[in-house]
């Protein structure tokens, strides 16, 4: 388990970075400082859909962009274990194999994964995973501590990303993504808001260009991480 000073001492030195990428790679450096991982994927998580969405990846070699990875999370039971039951979650050898879809044709050298989600409150707005490690022995104690470690960088994000860092959406806007949220369609929204298909698809593309984000899976993400919607 990690001591509890090294712990706070790293979490403190994250509270302290103000810029929004440094605080993304500083989030998988002290990731890999703290814990037994030699690789970590940060990606993004959204509800609908249960949508992954990669943003940085960092390895010995470096930091690498990883926008193209997009996939359905219950493609992988582990990642998906993780999501729902907001802890970090490690399997290797058979279980491994077991955890990991048929559909995907993972390398040889690969035989093990930890998922530590990155949520406030109930709320998981990503994740990190490793694929090599330098011990793995993942006992209770260290998945304790990795998932204290997702818990404070949720937390860090949530804060980071309060309502003066962007504009507010309108009392409308906000109603049609939290339709969006619960699956509603564009021609059902506007049925039971009485308002056109067109209307309804303005909102949802002034609310997207409000939030910076790259789709409608990727607003509805972000206003859940920001607690805008539960």
């Amino acid at each position: 388990m990690v001591p509890q000073s090294t712990f706070q001492e790293h979490i403190r030195k994250l509270e302290a970075i103000t810029s929004h990428e440094e605080q993304l790679y500083t989030i998988l450096t002290v990731y890999m400082e703290l814990f037994p991982v030699l690789n970590a994927y940060l990606m993004r998580y959204s509800p609908l859909g249960f949508l992954c969405e990669g943003i940085i990846s960092l390895h010995s070699t470096g930091l690498v962009h990883i926008g193209e990875i997009r996939d359905d999370v219950r493609s992988y039971p582990i990642v998906y274990s993780a999501i729902r039951e907001r802890q970090a979650k490690y399997c290797f050898g058979l279980d491994y194999l077991k955890q990991m879809s048929s559909k995907y044709v993972m390398p040889s050298t690969i035989n093990s994964l930890l998922v530590v989600p990155l949520c406030f409150g109930s709320i998981v707005i990503g994740y990190i995973c490793s694929s090599e490690f330098t011990n793995q022995d993942f006992d209770d104690e260290l998945l304790s501590s990795l998932t204290l470690y997702g818990k404070q960088v949720g937390k860090i994000m949530n804060g980071s990303m309060g309502a003066e860092d962007t504009p507010l959406l309108s009392k409308r806007e906000l109603e049609v993504m939290r339709k969006i949220a619960w699956g509603e369609s564009t021609k059902e929204m506007a049925d039971s808001m009485e308002i056109s298909e067109v209307t309804v698809k303005q909102y949802v593309k002034t609310a997207i260009k409000k939030l910076g984000a790259q789709n409608r899976s990727h607003a509805v993400g972000e206003l859940f991480r920001r607690g805008f919607i539960s």
